[in-house]
C-alpha cells in the first residue's frame, strides 16, 4: 500500500505534519521489520506484531518508545481496514505495552447521557441558580473547574452565542459554542442572580461564579455541585469523568484538530489519548486488552 495514502489519511485526521513524518518514519521501518521477517502487510497477524515488540524491546527500545510504535500501527491498520477496505480486522488493537502510564479509564457517558446529568440536576435558590450554569459548562463546553474558577462575565459573548475561554498554564484559549438554553440561564445569571450573592455575601468579585461562603475561592462550591449529581446519578464519580466524555463524543463528531480546540489542548498527543474511548469495548474490563510485557 502506497504511504502516501496512509499520510493523506493522517493529515485529514487533524494529525500535525510532525505528527505525520514520525509516523511515517515509524511505518517504514515497521515495514523493513516484515521484510527481514519475510512477512507480507495484509498477513500480518496478532502474534506478528508480539514478535515484533519483543524484538523492540531486544534492542534497548524503551517501552514509552515501543507503544508510540504500536500507536501508529494502530493508525496505519485502521487505515488498511477502514478506509483501503484491504484487511478484515486490526492486528494492533489489543496491544498495549506495560510499565506505561495511562489515562484513566473512565465510565464515560454518551450526549444524550450527559443531558440527562443536566436536565435532571434540581436548582434551588441562588446557589442552585448558579451551580446549573456550572453543570452547564461542563457538560456542554468540557470545561475543567480551573477554568470555571477563572472566567469573567467579560467572558462570555451572549450576543454572539459564544463563551471565550482563557488560557492558562497547561491549556489554549478558545471560543466555544453555547447552547439557547445556556444563554437565556447565563444571562439571567449574569444580571440578577450574581449580584444577589454579591449583595448577599458583601462581596466584590471579578469571578463569573461566585461562592456564597464567606471565602473567594471555588473549590468548596464545585466538590458541593458534585455530591449533589452523585446522588441523582451513582455513575457519576467527578468533574474529570464528565470532561473526558465531552472530549470523547467530540472525537465521534469533528477531526482531531478541531477537538483539540475545543479541549484547549496545547499538544494534539493530549487530544488523541480520548480516542480510546471510541472503542466499543472501552467500559469493560481492562484486562482484556491482553498487555504486552
Amino acid at each position: 500500500m502506497n504511504s502516501n495514502y496512509f499520510k493523506e489519511y493522517l493529515i485529514l485526521k487533524g494529525l500535525s505534519n510532525a505528527s505525520v513524518l514520525g509516523h511515517l518514519a515509524t511505518l517504514k521501518r515497521f515495514n523493513s521489520w516484515l521484510e527481514s521477517e519475510n512477512i507480507e502487510t495484509l498477513q500480518v497477524s496478532y502474534t506478528d506484531l508480539l514478535a515484533y515488540v519483543k524484538t523492540l524491546q531486544n534492542n534497548g527500545v524503551k517501552q514509552r518508545t515501543v507503544q508510540l510504535y504500536i500507536n501508529t500501527l494502530n493508525h496505519y491498520f485502521t487505515f488498511l481496514q477502514n478506509e483501503a477496505q484491504v484487511i478484515d480486522s486490526n492486528p494492533a488493537t489489543n496491544i498495549k505495552v506495560k510499565g506505561i502510564k495511562r489515562m484513566h479509564l473512565y465510565d464515560l457517558f454518551t450526549e444524550d447521557e450527559l443531558t440527562k446529568i443536566y436536565q435532571n440536576y434540581q436548582s434551588k435558590g441562588l446557589t442552585g441558580e448558579r451551580n446549573k450554569n456550572i453543570l452547564g459548562l461542563m457538560v456542554y463546553q468540557g470545561l475543567h473547574s480551573g477554568e470555571l474558577a477563572a472566567l469573567t462575565p467579560t467572558d462570555l459573548k451572549l450576543r454572539e452565542g459564544k463563551i471565550s475561554v482563557p488560557g492558562g498554564r497547561k491549556s489554549n484559549a478558545r471560543d466555544l459554542e453555547l447552547k439557547s438554553f445556556q444563554i437565556i440561564d447565563l444571562q439571567d445569571y449574569i444580571y440578577t442572580t450574581r449580584n444577589q450573592i454579591l449583595a448577599q455575601t458583601n462581596k466584590q468579585s471579578n469571578q463569573l461564579f461566585v461562592s456564597t461562603g464567606t471565602g473567594n475561592k471555588l473549590n468548596n462550591a464545585l466538590q458541593k455541585l458534585m455530591k449533589t449529581v452523585q446522588k441523582q446519578n451513582g455513575r457519576i464519580k467527578s468533574g474529570k469523568q464528565i470532561r473526558a466524555s465531552v472530549i470523547t463524543n467530540w472525537l465521534k463528531q469533528y477531526n482531531l484538530r478541531k477537538a483539540q480546540y475545543m479541549a484547549g489542548h496545547r499538544y494534539v498527543s493530549s487530544t488523541e489519548k480520548y480516542q480510546i474511548g471510541n472503542l466499543e469495548d472501552l467500559q469493560s474490563d481492562i484486562e482484556k486488552y491482553h498487555p504486552v510485557g
